[in-house]
């Protein structure tokens, strides 16, 4: 029904900078909250940044200040500008978004994309 196709993981140098992309596509009537998330080996996924329809965000104490988070509500897509990457920002990076559908609302995940930062 939905489909979320993330890009621009990549390996990058501490203090560089990677943004991602999430686009969302198929039977959809409306997105709502959408959002990033990461998950480290060993660890719990943990919310990185959300950000609702209106533009309103929120983001996660070790992240704040360094990422932005963003949307084009016409493309159906969010995304992450990560800078001052550190190796601590090392993880899968999946994106969710609420979405409303002919169906019903649903939350929809994407892929995850591997980011790495190298000290």
């Amino acid at each position: 029904q939905v489909q979320l196709v993330e890009s621009g993981g990549g390996l990058v140098q501490a203090g560089g900078s990677l943004r991602l992309s999430c686009a969302a596509s198929g039977n959809i009537f409306s997105i709502n909250t959408m959002g990033w998330y990461r998950q480290a080996p060993g660890k719990q996924r943990e919310l990185v940044a959300a950000i609702t329809i209106g533009g309103s965000t929120n983001y996660a104490d070790s992240v704040k200040g360094r990422f932005t988070i963003s949307r084009d509500n016409a493309k159906n897509t969010v995304y992450l500008q990560m800078n001052s990457l550190k190796p601590e920002d090392t993880a899968v990076y999946y994106c969710l978004t609420g979405v409303e559908t002919l169906g019903g609302a649903l939350d929809a995940w994407g892929q995850g994309t591997l980011v790495t930062v190298s000290s």
